[in-house]
């Protein structure tokens, strides 16, 4: 299961090494999940945690990165698609990578961007908030 991350979801793991979006990193060690964020979605995050949890910044770095595959960011016109489809200029970027990557969901806990779009696949790529992720994951991994 390929799991586009939101920045929101890497800085929730940052700064919260015992809450749930942790889940998103132990399903990956077991291997039941890649997880995928795009350089934009990392520079957001180190900014947001460099501004608000500086201490935070190195766990993100040592614990949480290597468990990361880098995807290319998406293209201009594919970032226009998503601009159209009702996302700001700054969340457009996560909705046309994560297409772009093939990953079968992005991961967002953005409702107010995002909320719109949650439950719906777009392009093949599932829209979900991290609860129901989880579930999924969850329902997917042998009990």
């Amino acid at each position: 299961m390929q799991l586009f991350l939101d920045a929101n979801i890497l800085f929730s793991a940052a700064i919260s090494p015992k809450g749930r979006c942790q889940s998103f990193w132990d399903f990956a060690e077991q291997g039941y999940c890649n997880l995928l964020p795009s350089p934009h979605a990392l520079l957001e995050t180190e900014r947001n945690l460099l501004a608000k949890y500086p201490n935070q910044l190195d766990y993100f770095n040592t614990n949480l990165r290597p468990f990361l595959t880098v995807v290319k960011e998406a293209s201009a016109t594919r970032i226009k698609w998503a601009i159209v489809l009702g996302l700001p200029l700054k969340d457009a970027p996560i909705l046309a990578t994560a297409v772009e990557s093939q990953a079968d969901f992005l991961v967002t806990g953005d409702r107010q961007h995002f909320a719109f779009l949650y439950g719906k696949t777009i392009e093949g790529i599932a829209i979900v908030d991290p609860a129901t992720t989880i579930t999924l994951l969850l329902s997917s991994s042998p009990h």
